[in-house]
């Protein structure tokens, strides 16, 4: 089912009354608009559908407050015990909406990723229909650590949530993160970060209420001082980890804002419990050069890994190549190949394998742009006609290596080594 679809299944069949104030009536409403000025853009689609808060200075209070609450020593003992008992993965596979889901992650542990996030899950979807669970989050018992990521801005809803997938998984993250203007619209991600208060509510209610811990996922604020007292009070609330993506919400093309390692290494600096640094990794030696220059527990790659989910085995592509690499016996129809075959092991929806096969298939297209609109025409897709594109892509030439390969790094990844 296409997200339209699945999505027009939560309508109900009358038509909601316009100046309703029912609260679900305003969800309906709003998910109706969005569904309406949004056109089929899977990220615009789950980011749109969620209602901002009447009065966003109120605070729902935690749910259950269990006798078990710790003391701030306590919690930073237990976030870095937790993190050393996973084996303190320092690569890790970013979220991406739509883009980061179990076939992917799979591909990407195979290639050297040591742990993974999630897609961004909508919490009030989540919490509500049975049919986006069991689309949206897939899982198998080789896929740990894992992070499962939800967007919010009710406490309640978002524990309910979690409460599904935390058998799960290995930490329940809150997005606090997303700049796009559908945030904005679903006030959500990024654009809590001027309502710290409902903030620290969200972290909270997760901490005293679930035995997995919370993690966060943050953009910076242009003032560093800014930056720095928001992880602080992320940590007091109970956030165990937190990975810092070097941009400010404003900043939303990487291709134009470098990341900003030294915000990220003040963060560090300044914080107890694990950090891990997102932005500006193209390849190993962006890895090893972030974790030296930030001092964080790990690093988070995404638009990269779209397009190479081989990286953290040492594979670049053909852009990123340097004098002295050598073909690594690997391409990206290699793994596109791969990523199929995962998918019929894996099911997900086709508009993720579609997706994910031109990000892959990128470089060979820009070769063969018929290929491509070949690909682009189809309506329907079946594994068979995808494996038989590759096989045609080979077969008019237009491989595009990659280069290195784990004979190549492994001596010179840097072991920047957890300390609590």
């Amino acid at each position: 089912m296409n997200p339209r679809a699945l999505f027009a299944s939560l309508l109900p069949k009358t038509k909601p009354q316009r100046n309703s104030t029912n609260p679900s009536s305003r969800f309906l409403q709003t998910l109706t608009n969005s569904m309406a000025t949004i056109d089929g853009d899977p990220d615009d689609i789950l980011c749109a559908t969620d209602t901002t808060l009447s009065d966003t200075s109120e605070v729902v209070p935690s749910l259950d407050m269990p006798s078990r609450v710790l003391t701030g020593v306590t919690r930073v003992e237990r976030a870095w015990a937790h993190w050393k008992a996973l084996g303190a993965p320092r690569f890790l596979v970013a979220p991406m909406v739509d883009n980061s889901e179990l076939p992917f992650r799979m591909l990407c542990r195979k290639y050297g990723a040591e742990a993974a996030y999630t897609p961004m899950l909508h919490s009030r979807i989540f919490s509500e229909n049975e049919k986006y669970r069991s689309m949206e989050f897939t899982t198998c018992k080789e896929d740990r650590p894992l992070f499962v990521q939800f967007c919010a801005n009710d406490p309640k809803i978002l524990l309910e949530a979690a409460r599904r997938v935390a058998p799960h998984c290995d930490y329940i993250d809150i997005n606090l993160g997303c700049p796009q203007r559908i945030a904005r619209r679903g006030y959500y991600g990024a654009f809590l970060m001027e309502n710290q208060p409902l903030i620290k509510s969200l972290v909270e209610t997760l901490a005293v209420n679930l035995d997995v811990p919370v993690s966060c996922k943050i953009r910076i604020f242009p003032n560093l001082d800014d930056t720095i007292s928001y992880a602080k009070m992320l940590e007091e609330a109970g956030c165990s980890l937190l990975a810092v993506h070097g941009r400010t919400r404003d900043q939303k093309d990487s291709s134009k804002f470098k990341a900003d390692w030294s915000a990220i290494r003040a963060v560090k600096q300044a914080l107890k419990i694990p950090v891990l640094a997102n932005g500006n990794i193209r390849h190993m030696a962006d890895v090893n050069s972030c974790l030296e220059e930030t001092g964080c527990d790990g690093v988070l790659s995404a638009e990269t890994l779209l397009e190479n989910p081989a990286l953290f085995a040492g594979y670049k592509t053909i852009e990123w190549r340097e004098e002295g690499d050598e073909y690594g016996g690997l391409d990206q129809a290699d793994l596109a190949e791969e990523y199929l075959r995962l998918c019929e092991k894996y099911p997900v929806p086709w508009r993720m394998v579609r997706s994910h096969v031109h990000k892959l298939l990128g470089d060979w297209f820009r070769i063969h742009p018929e290929v491509r609109e070949e690909l682009n025409k189809q309506s329907t897709l079946t594994f068979e006609w995808l494996y038989d594109m590759v096989r045609r892509l080979r077969v008019l030439g237009a491989r595009v290596p990659l280069y290195g390969g784990r004979n190549v790094v492994d001596d010179k990844i840097a072991v920047n080594g957890a300390a609590g």
